[in-house]
């Protein structure tokens, strides 16, 4: 199957658009080009790391801190506490003796500039790094890089020293002053690391806006030095956009080592540069044993090549083995060259030689010519990376971590596996992954693979071992310029030994009146080393009093007065290693009951165009009924929105009665934003690195050109509306998906942005274009009683639209193959053998009389040999419901035929109820050849 798959890519892949497969477009786009499905094999190549891997259960992540106010850097002390900092000057301490965080001092620092309408705005500037020194344990030194407050643009590396868990500002040694300017934003870096030899280095930005291109900001027009990054980062006579390297001395002072970029005393140089050519290093990170310097840059926003401008954008991890030039502004990625565009006319001149950089740029104080440029270790885009594919897909902030040696923690309570001896650990800021990546002698990567794939971050910004070999994990969180709910302080263990349980906790009920009986249950608890387990129940009043102790698994309760309870179970595995968790129950109060329902419909479809009557039911113990009049109507929530098939059918089967959160019921648009890095620049009601919504919505409300402008915007990338504001381009996103991102957006110059209200008895009619799902909600939230909250329950009703993707299937037979690409949001079927199907669970097929299939058999590429699908129910030899589809293999040898959808159409026999849905596929003169790959299929009544 793959020789195939392979086949198909060298000869087409490249030469076809791809289009992802929509419900909004399926007749064009139905199959997505099987000549694409080559991309997924070359997807799929990763660099993976030979040995025995570790069992991820052996890693647990410990939150140590959370609701953090920005935090940016660490230092682990010898003793376990950690010292981080937070942007806006606090300086932390977490203490694992007290297991709390207090800040031990707050610098005055500068966080804000002026954007080009004179309005105060965040900066990135502020308190932006810390370490210790190495000889921290004798002389209790720190070293800060911050942005002080006051009119003198500079940051600053300052010295104190450290007493207990006193910061001693009256110590202050300033090491370092690098001019800086604040006229504009962006990039300050900031981050501090040490060799084995004792040297300080010191990450720095280019100090740039990058709010009037999508591409190099090389504007040497008079008075643009902020826009022009040749000032600071290609000037090899400037401290910033660089790595700084330098010794620092007892005295507060410093004295450059051997083997930085320009020999002290070269004339227009800085002595302090390591590297220079960086946009925005914003974590480093230096190997003890072989001394390369790791980096992740930061990259620009361009979502695409321009002819004449330069090359799509590309963040880069970076390896210095030695002194060097990595090339920004000149160069991106590996070593991508933009053009010496004249800011003036518009016009690009001649393509930047990486072998011969020239900075001649009237801001340039430093040299012109310039070291050849070093081309990134990886590089990425927000698109699919095919030379690293194992990147994804999406926002980027590429970052580095440390490297891990057994050999640094003989002593230590739970070091690392010696799998990841020698890896250095990468990790990515927007897409919150951490990867582990191997190098030979020679600094050449030979693997590369996720660390703890299944471990949730959100937007780790810093990484460190501790003394006990733990791994330290910063979380900054979710929004920028935010005090996030998600940033956090997290500690990662590993246990070569006993582990303890890992807990499950349910109740039968959670709430109810009096007398309230629930069987507890601990069913899912398990001990990753097979130890037998000991179960405690503890039934806790949260008015105090005396516990009820229950010694078993799954005990049943009996709640006789009215309160707010926990249920505690403790489990103990035969080594006394213990773990905890609890649920809370309230008994006093009986939750609603809510019934929604379709009357005399179809209950698995809808159909555009047509009404669907419902009615919706309600009683509560205490509140009486709807159908009493004692609960009125206008008391029971009722919307009808639309999703899209995948997250609708997961939430609707999210919990016990059809249980929904309003949250969970998104339009399409909300959905896809949802799971973008919008979040990170974007509030629905508050100005953040972008404009809000809501004033997006407005500006554009009355535009009938909005959707397509601001989608091809959000894809493409963009400024120059919102102020000095940049939009990153987001190449990975389709057309389609953009423009409903954009449609949601605009939805939001209203006021009230939830579905409206709907009777709790009548008739829905869908549009007749909805090409999602149906979602009928509806719930009740109660008075309360005895003095106990109200209690809310829900329903929701998921009616399906009728064109379904195959990929969709709740299971497969043998000889299907399902491929995941890119940001597709099902999987193809292609179908390699005869007697195979794709089964769908409990369908209502009432009202249905025919089905059409979007069928691809390229013969010529994929030798498909056509073939027939078969309708039947409640097994694959089931009842066959009317005809049969005929599909005939497509002989055309044109590319742009071949892949051409058939449409296969059956007429069925009406079928009353739910049953389960098989479509089986044959050919029983196929051999082992695949049949075809069917896209959708479209139910009509």
């Amino acid at each position: 199957m793959k020789e195939i798959i392979v086949s198909l890519c060298l000869k087409y892949a490249l030469e076809m658009t791809y289009k992802r497969y929509t419900l909004q477009s399926f007749r064009t786009t139905a199959l997505l080009s099987v000549g694409a499905l080559g991309l997924w094999a070359y997807s799929t190549r990763s660099f993976t790391a030979p040995g025995d891997k570790p069992d991820e259960n052996r890693f647990t992540k410990v939150v140590l801190a959370e609701k953090l106010n920005e935090p940016l850097e660490m230092a682990i002390l010898p003793d376990e506490r950690v010292l981080f900092i937070e942007r806006h000057g606090q300086v932390q301490l977490y203490s694992p003796g007290t297991k709390q965080v207090k800040t031990i001092a707050s610098i005055p620092v500068s966080t804000k500039y002026k954007d080009v309408e004179g309005h105060e705005t965040e900066a990135e500037d502020g308190l932006l790094g810390v370490n210790i020194d190495p000889n921290f344990e004798k002389n209790h030194w720190i070293y800060l890089y911050y942005s002080p407050a006051g009119s003198e643009s500079k940051n600053s590396l300052v010295r104190y020293e450290m007493r207990g868990d006193e910061l001693v500002l009256s110590s202050k040694k300033v090491l370092l002053d690098v001019p800086v300017q604040r006229e504009q934003c962006c990039h300050t870096s900031g981050s501090i690391d040490w060799d084995r030899e004792g040297n300080l280095y010191l990450s720095t930005g280019d100090n740039t806006s990058p709010r009037a291109t999508l591409y190099a900001p090389i504007d040497e027009r008079p008075g643009r030095g902020p826009w022009d990054a040749q000032k600071s980062s290609g000037n090899t006579n400037d401290l910033r956009g660089k790595i700084l390297r330098i010794h620092p001395e007892a005295d507060g002072t410093y004295t450059i080592p051997e083997g930085n970029l320009f020999p002290k005393g070269t004339s227009q140089t800085r002595p302090e540069i390591y590297t220079m050519g960086h946009r925005n290093p914003y974590r480093i990170s230096v190997d003890k044993h072989t001394g390369y310097v790791y980096w992740g840059d930061v990259g620009p926003d361009a979502g695409e090549d321009s002819v004449g401008v330069g090359p799509t954008a590309e963040d880069e991890y970076n390896q210095a083995r030695k002194a060097g030039n990595f090339g920004w502004p000149y160069f991106v990625g590996d070593n991508k060259a933009y053009y010496d565009k004249d800011f003036t006319t518009g016009k690009g001149g001649a393509k930047f030689d990486p072998a011969h950089p020239v900075n001649d740029s009237p801001n340039n104080t430093g040299l012109r010519d310039l070291p050849p440029a070093q081309p990134a270790l990886i590089s990425y885009p927000a698109a699919e990376s095919k030379k690293f594919p194992i990147m994804g897909t999406g926002g980027r902030s590429a970052m580095a971590g440390p490297t891990y040696y057994k050999d640094d923690f003989k002593n230590a309570k739970r070091p690392f596996p010696d799998y990841y001896n020698g890896k250095v650990f990468l990790y990515e800021w927007m897409r919150d992954m951490i990867m582990a990546v191997d190098f030979d002698g020679k600094g050449g990567i030979t693997s590369m693979e996720r660390f703890l794939p299944n471990m949730g971050f959100s937007h780790p910004i810093d990484m460190a071992f501790g003394p006990n070999g733990d791994l330290y994990v910063l979380e900054y969180g979710t929004g920028w310029f935010l005090k996030n709910d998600d940033s956090r302080l997290v500690r990662i263990e590993f246990n070569a030994g006993n582990r303890k349980p890992a807990i499950q906790v349910a109740a039968s009920q959670k709430a109810g009146a009096v007398p309230l009986k629930v069987a507890l249950s601990s069913e899912g608890t398990k001990d990753f080393d097979g130890d037998a387990l000991t179960y405690q129940w503890k039934i806790v009043s949260r008015t105090g009093g005396q516990p009820t102790v229950l010694n078993e698994p799954n005990p049943t309760f009996t709640f006789q007065k009215p309160g707010q309870y926990k249920a505690i179970l403790t489990v103990t595995d035969a080594k006394g290693l213990k773990d905890t968790q609890e649920v809370d129950i309230v008994a006093g109060n009986q939750p609603p009951q809510v019934a929604l329902n379709v009357v005399n419909g179809n209950k698995s479809f809808y159909f555009p165009g047509q009404p669907v009557a419902y009615q919706v039911n309600v009683t509560d113990k205490e509140d009486g009924s709807l159908a009493s009049g004692r609960i009125q109507p206008k008391q029971v929530l009722v919307r009808a929105t639309y999703q899209d098939d995948a997250n609708a059918q997961a939430a609707s089967t999210s919990g016990a009665g059809h249980k929904f959160s309003e949250a969970a019921y998104l339009g399409t648009g909300q959905t896809l934003m949802e799971k973008s890095d919008c979040k990170a620049c974007h509030f629905t009601d508050k100005k953040s690195v972008g404009p809000a919504f809501t004033e997006v919505a407005k500006r554009y409300k009355a535009d009938a050109n909005a959707v397509a402008s601001l989608s091809n915007k959000i894809i493409k990338g963009g400024g120059g509306v919102w102020g000095d504001a940049i939009m990153t381009a987001h190449p990975q996103l389709t057309q389609p998906d953009a423009s409903e991102i954009v449609k949601y957006i605009l939805t939001l110059s209203d006021k009230k942005v939830t579905a409206p209200l709907l009777p709790t008895k009548g008739t829905y009619t869908p549009g007749k274009d909805e090409k999602g799902n149906l979602v009928l909600q509806a719930s009740y939230k109660d008075k309360g009683a005895n003095g106990l909250p109200a209690q809310l329950a829900e329903q929701v009703l998921v009616l399906r639209n009728p064109l379904i993707a195959l990929g969709t299937s709740n299971s497969q037979s043998k000889g299907i193959t399902l491929f995941k690409m890119g940001t597709q949001p099902y999987p193809l079927v292609v179908v390699m053998g005869s007697d195979t199907y794709v089964k769908f669970n409990q369908l209502d097929l009432t009202g249905i009389r025919s089905m059409e299939f979007a069928v691809a058999a390229p013969k010529a590429q994929l030798n498909a040999m056509g073939g027939r699908i078969e309708v039947r129910i409640d097994s694959p030899t089931g009842q066959l419901l009317g005809q049969t589809a005929e599909v005939a293999p497509n002989e055309s040898k044109d590319p742009a035929a071949m892949f051409t959808p058939t449409m296969a159409k059956a007429a069925i026999i009406p079928t009353t109820g739910q049953h389960d849905l098989y479509f089986v596929f044959k050919n029983e003169k196929a051999g082992k050849a695949p049949l075809f790959v069917p896209s959708t299929v479209q139910l009509s009544n």
